[in-house]
């Protein structure tokens, strides 16, 4: 049975195995109560030493890592990271440029010397992929899924008047069906997604790298000052903690407790 025009749905559901790097669309995936979407975040570049200890891993600011918000070059870049064999693949201008399994020395090596060549005028030492078991470098402290609501991204971008790549906003679930900013109101709500439970903790403060296209690596937008200016906050999109598991899909419908 199709759902009802107003009923809201997954459009779309993403990964982002390499904090920084590529998006990975996902047909499906399981989440568990406490955690990410699997693989999220599940690696990260080291702008200079942190000290980030892979035995006790620990949240740091995003700052610290290889980032859009600074280093929009990384737009430029596809990269694919293929589960099974850790590999992360990294292209420019269709050319793979590296290669190697994230969980080797050597693997690691490969991938490193490459973005110490493509990011050199923006490091702060040597950059260095990072991994923990269980840890997930994302941009707040704890375990969360973001969500964008399509219909929000529609309002900025009929004030902006041009089309807006939803991939700006790096998230997990994006919905159809809401209407614009109604995520705002479901603040402390449950939501049931698909066969998972979460319930909506935060909403997303912008940052300048949803300025960057996600194409191209052109900064040729203003998110976070055109919200502000049109909305008066400078935010899209809400973080939601799993506190029931199961399974979701595209196409999967959403309900508000």
């Amino acid at each position: 049975m199709a759902n009802a025009p107003d009923q809201p749905i997954i459009q779309a559901l993403y990964r982002y195995p390499v904090k920084g790097l590529s998006p990975q669309a996902l047909p499906r995936t399981t989440l568990t109560a406490g955690q990410t979407v699997p693989a999220d975040r599940l690696y990260a570049i080291e702008n200079g030493p942190i000290g980030f200890d892979p035995a006790a891993p620990a949240y740091f600011p995003k700052q610290r890592f290889l980032m859009l918000m600074r280093n929009e070059r990384l737009a430029a870049l596809k990269t694919d990271y293929d589960e099974t064999s850790h590999t992360l693949t990294v292209r420019f201008d269709g050319k793979e440029v590296a290669r190697g399994d994230l969980r080797t020395p050597e693997g690691r090596t490969a991938v490193e010397a490459f973005f110490a060549s493509y990011c050199a005028d923006e490091l702060r030492g040597p950059p260095k992929i990072l991994y923990g078991a269980g840890h997930s470098f994302s941009d707040v402290a704890r375990k969360v899924v973001s969500i964008i609501n399509l219909a929000s991204v529609g309002a900025l971008e009929t004030v902006v008047g041009a089309s807006i790549d939803p991939l700006r906003f790096r998230a997990n679930v994006y919905v159809r069906g809401w209407p614009a900013w109604h995520e705002f109101d479901l603040l402390d709500r449950e939501l049931t997604i698909g066969g998972a439970r979460l319930k909506v903790v935060k909403r997303i403060v912008r940052c300048a790298a949803t300025n960057v296209d996600p194409q191209t690596g052109a900064r040729d937008l203003t998110i976070p000052q055109t919200l502000m200016q049109n909305f008066d906050h400078m935010d899209c999109g809400v973080y939601a903690e799993v506190i029931g598991g199961g399974d979701v899909a595209v196409g999967d419908t959403i309900t508000e407790a």
